[in-house]
């Protein structure tokens, strides 16, 4: 007899469907199980006729042949384990309902249990564009698989199999999710606040620019002046994440395994700051099977590299790529892998190896080759990609001792969404594809010609920092792009949404020289 069951597989962040095919014979006993399954797989014969006894349904002695198509492509993982056993019970009567419109996802146990799996976000919403309306996943999964639910979809969290046969049968219904729990639950409001931050009023102006236009910055100053304190406090400052922004972060986070019961889907921004000494494989994701690096987990968020210097060359030199690309390819022998890799990178470092290179407290002990040398582990190449540089200088007492309120999170939030809104609709007005998810950093060659032209004195300016900078062409741009952040924060400021001109306003000379000041430290120190 033959049979059928849906289930689902992951390749890279996102799943496909797998259908299983069953045919059972009598005969001797055997198992087998083709279309290029991993070993995880091949190793399910053992979980599946002991989970089935223990659950009080032995499979009976016959010849069991199991196809996992598409056969071309290789199967990882072990969540087609509850798909496999739906289909060996509906090939012997055990399960006479029929199952066309389900998706099975979970690994079994020696018990009968329904153990959580990696990835189940990005499996779910594959049965779901396959046309699946019920979902079955592991009860551990519910929550992060119901992010992806839907009109007409039910989601159901399944412990064992012995609770999924009475469901199917009609004996015990099980209470399936049915509304999407992702815009009932309230916003996380972090203990880190930018008010926490005394003085450097240039640095937090940087800041709130960079979250305004999306645009990478660089933080140069000595130990203890707040370098690390401003990075951790930029994702409270940035605009919420859309759906559409949590999903694609939750699906990553998912595939490298990183959720649990707390935070079973992402509410907040993603923040990593991995240590200056990890791998270039840790970095940018690698392994016999590939999996997410640090980039990829901070998709849709910040990556903070401190002691920008201290990472090694070849780590560094590997993210030029997928800051351009916002996404990276990782090849191996198992495949070609593509993660999603659109972060905002924040770097900090000191400006020399003792730290106190041109401090008012002259404790610096360097040599001027050792202090060339240490700079000159940023490359060229690695500098002109990073849109904001900014200098933060050792705190006065006075700056300590203010006790004056500052600006918090929730109020300059309120004016980086104002200005993301803004090139927003300019994107929409040009009909450019994906202007939701556009920021001006992100802006083409074309978008920057339609976009940030420049008046006559405008044109002046840049020609004045052109030829006294020695600028390269992709820094040019990047200081017509922070420049068109620029004017939109001041629109926003002022609150003037549309000019006859363009949305935000056309972009003047205090803006262009603002922007140029950002990239001022190419000189003082390279």
């Amino acid at each position: 007899m033959l049979s059928t069951a849906y289930t689902a597989a992951t390749y890279g962040a996102d799943g496909y469907e797998v259908t299983v095919e069953c045919a059972a014979k009598r005969g001797l006993a055997s198992f087998e199980i083709v279309g290029l399954p991993d070993a995880a797989i091949r190793e399910s014969e053992k979980r599946i006729f002991t989970g089935s006894e223990s659950s009080g349904f032995p499979i009976p002695s016959a010849e069991i042949s199991v196809n996992l198509a598409p056969a071309d492509k290789r199967k990882e993982g072990t969540a087609i384990e509850l798909a496999v056993v739906v289909a060996i019970y509906r090939c012997l009567n055990f399960i006479r309902e029929d199952t066309e419109t389900m998706s099975f996802i979970g690994e079994i146990s020696f018990s009968g249990e329904v153990r959580t799996v990696r990835g189940a976000l990005g499996m779910t919403i594959a049965a779901i564009n396959s046309g699946r309306r019920e979902i079955f996943v592991p009860k551990d999964n519910l929550k992060e698989a119901s992010v992806a639910c839907r009109d007409g979809v039910r989601i159901y969290g399944v412990d064992c199999i012995r609770s999924l046969v009475e469901h199917l049968a009609g004996r015990t219904p099980l209470q399936p999710v049915t509304e999407n729990p992702f815009g009932s639950v309230g916003d996380r409001i972090g203990a880190e606040d930018f008010s926490q931050v005394k003085g450097q009023y240039r640095a937090k102006r940087a800041m709130i620019t960079a979250a305004a236009g999306g645009h990478n910055i660089l933080l140069i100053g000595p130990p203890g002046s707040g370098k690390s304190m401003l990075s951790k406090r930029l994702p409270s400052i940035l605009p919420k994440m859309s759906y559409e922004e949590a999903l694609d972060a939750t699906k990553i986070w998912s595939c490298a395994g990183m959720l649990n019961e707390e935070v079973p889907f992402m509410l907040e921004r993603p923040f990593r700051s991995p240590h200056h000494s990890l791998s270039t494989a840790a970095l940018v994701g690698g392994g016999k099977v590939p999996l997410p690096g640090e980039i990829s987990l901070a998709h849709n968020g910040v990556l903070f590299l401190d002691e920008f210097p201290e990472f090694k060359k070849d780590a560094l030199e590997a993210l030029r790529q997928p800051i351009e690309d916002k996404e990276v390819t990782i090849t191996r022998a198992a495949g070609r892998v593509t993660y999603p890799s659109a972060f905002m990178m924040v770097c900090a470092m000191n400006p020399c190896r003792c730290g106190y290179y041109g401090s008012r407290s002259g404790k610096c002990t360097c040599k001027p080759a050792d202090i060339k040398l240490y700079l000159s582990r940023i490359s060229g190449p690695m500098l002109d990609r990073i849109d904001i540089q900014v200098e933060m200088p050792e705190l006065n007492f006075n700056e300590l001792s203010d006790e004056m309120p500052a600006e918090t999170s929730a109020e300059i939030r309120v004016r980086v969404e104002g200005a993301r809104e803004l090139s927003r609709e300019r994107f929409k007005a040009a009909g450019i594809e994906n202007w939701s998810r556009r920021s001006n950093a992100l802006m083409g060659t074309d978008e920057l010609r339609e976009f940030c032209s420049l008046d006559d004195e405008g044109r002046r300016v840049m020609e004045n920092v052109f030829s006294r900078t020695n600028l390269s062409a992709r820094a040019y741009d990047r200081i017509l792009r922070v420049a068109r952040t620029l004017a939109d924060l001041e629109a926003v400021e002022q609150d003037k949404h549309v000019s006859e001109d363009m949305i935000g306003g056309r972009i003047k000379k205090r803006h262009l020289t603002e922007a140029a000041q950002m990239r001022a430290l190419d000189r003082k120190y390279w």
